[in-house]
Parts: C-alpha cells; structure tokens; sequence
C-alpha cells in the first residue's frame, strides 16, 4: 500500500520490486488492497491507465518502477431500498462501525435474498453509504456466513474500505471465533496449517486437499464436556471460505449443528438433558464471531469488539454446563 497515492478519485500506483513480473492486475490488487475483481472490472472499463494510454488486459507483465494510474469512477446511486432493520452495533466513527450480525442474515443480495441483508440494514442507518466495492456490496469488507454470528466491520468512506481491504489481505488483526463441537481432542491447544480448497465434487463446499490454499487456524480447548462435546476458541490467520468449519471437520470435530461439514446429527438418549434438548432445537451451526480487534485505519487507535453471544447459543451454553458440569480447561 505504500506503492499507492490516492489523489482525488485517482490512484497512482508505482511498481516495486517486490511485484516486477506479476500480471498486472494481480500487481495492482496488492498494490491498491481493491479486490481482483474490481480492479479486473476498472481495466475492462479502460479506467486503468499508463501515460496518457488505457489498458484493456490485466494480463500484461510489470516492470520495475512503470506508474499506473486507476481512476475511480464515482459512486452510483444505489437502486436497493434501505430497510430499517435493527443493528447490534459495537463501534461507529464516521469512517467504519463494527456490527454483531445475527444468524440467520445474509450479508449482501444475491440470488434468492433479495432483502433483509445487512446491506439493506446498512444504507437505512448510513444515509450517505457510498456505493463502494460495487452497487450491492457497499463497504463490505468481508463476509460471515449467513448462519454464523457476530463480530463484522462494515467501511463508510472509500478510503476505510481500502486500508480494512488491504489489512484482512495481510491478516494483520485479531480474529476469535467460539464453536461448540461434537467430540473431544486429547490435546489442548492446536495449530492447524490444512490447505482448504473446492471440494472435487459438492461445488458448493470446501474440503482440505494438498492443491487447496494455504490456511492456518490456531485452536484453544476452553471447555470439555465430557467424551461428548468441547467448546474451541479459534484464531484465524488466513480467511478461507469455511475454514474453521472444514479444518474442524477435518479433525473429527464438527461444529454443532453444521449440516453441511458434518453428518446429521441426532443426540442419543445417552445425551443427558437438557443438553439433548438444546442440541435437538439449534437450528444453525454453532459458530459465533467474538472478538474482531484492529488498529484503526485511519485514526490509528486500537479498536476490540466483543460480540456478545445470541440467545440460541447462550442457551446451548448454558444446558451444556447444567449437564456436564462447568469444568474448564
């Protein structure tokens, strides 16, 4: 980021030596922390220049010291109608706020959600959202699954939405996740460094395979119950689609309630209650965001949130220690 000059709605970029050789949009998606996609989009749209020249393909080789410069359109009005849905909100500047997303709701329209995203939540609390990182995903840094809670930063002006971009591509932020899980490991604590990739042939899921993308998931025991259940904290260090879901699958572990990572599940008579009855009526994985903790990219101050755990999860929590006892790690 330091190779990139915001001037107005300009970017000026200067080829380092660290990307000499790479294609140029892959070049300029480090250099700037916009998305491939949207930098793809912006040379296909010939707003990608070089002198006085346009580019038309993001596949030409870079040299060292060549200046790029990337012209950002302006913002579009939104067509999507704001909804006033209520918003768990831990932190709000006029740059960014952090949200507590709830379970069950989609980040951003797509096929079949059409509204009550949290994009629609967004633009009724944020009047002046620009339409940044496209139309339908304006601040949008990045993504909880729809059935997994909690803690999610949400960018306000372009130049947050670049630097928070730029910050989860280096991982340079504390991301804490609590599952409750079928099992337990005989170890406490846990590095797991799996490649996760798209499974060969549910297109729909990932799976740990050798040609997958690096990924590193670090795993606490906080609580066992039992033979039968655990509760893990987990950090993450890279941001694969469903990893802790698939690195704890992978490990025998499956998330509670996760139809997709783990066989469907029904607790036995053995199970005593009301943990069986907890278990029995959760109605999504049982994943929950906690801690999201950066510095500031803009006023440089430390920021933590904690979300605080959701009702269906609080209540598994609780059966789960009136059954097994609260004995911790």
């Amino acid at each position: 980021m330091n190779n990139a000059v915001l001037n107005s709605r300009e970017l000026i970029v200067t080829i380092d030596e660290d990307h000499v050789g790479q294609r140029l949009d892959q070049a300029l998606t480090a250099l700037t922390g916009l998305s491939r996609n949207r930098i793809q989009k912006l040379i296909q749209d010939r707003a990608v220049y070089t002198g006085d020249r346009p580019l038309s393909k993001g596949s030409i080789k870079t040299a060292a010291g060549q200046e790029f410069v990337v012209h950002l359109p302006e913002t579009v009005p939104l067509m999507l109608v704001p909804e006033d849905i209520p918003m768990d909100i831990l932190f709000e500047d006029q740059y960014l706020l952090v949200v507590n997303k709830p379970a069950g709701m989609v980040i951003h329209p797509s096929h079949g959600h059409s509204s009550g995203t949290l994009v629609h939540a967004l633009l009724y609390h944020c009047h002046n959202l620009p339409g940044i990182n496209g139309v339908e995903r304006p601040g949008i840094v990045h993504r909880l699954d729809k059935d997994t809670s909690g803690s999610l930063v949400v960018a306000k002006t372009e130049d947050a939405h670049r630097l928070l971009v730029d910050m989860f591509a280096r991982h340079d932020l504390d991301r804490q996740y609590l599952a409750w899980c079928r099992g337990t490991p005989a170890w406490h604590k846990r590095c797991i460094e799996e490649p996760v990739g798209r499974h060969p042939q549910h297109r729909q899921k990932m799976s740990v395979r050798a040609d997958g993308k690096h990924a590193i998931t670090e795993a606490a025991i906080e609580q066992r119950y039992d033979s039968d259940f655990c509760r893990i904290r987990l950090c993450l260090h890279t941001g694969r689609t469903h990893q802790i879901r698939v690195h704890l699958s992978h490990l025998h572990l499956p998330v509670l309630s996760d139809s997709t990572y783990g066989r469907r599940y029904h607790p036995s008579r053995d199970i005593p209650e009301p943990a069986r009855s907890a278990i029995e009526h959760l109605q999504r994985q049982a994943l929950h965001a906690e801690v999201l903790g950066f510095t500031h990219p803009i006023t440089r101050k430390p920021i933590h949130c904690k979300a605080s755990l959701p009702d269906d999860l609080q209540a598994l929590s609780e059966a789960l220690n009136q059954s097994y006892g609260s004995l911790t790690e």
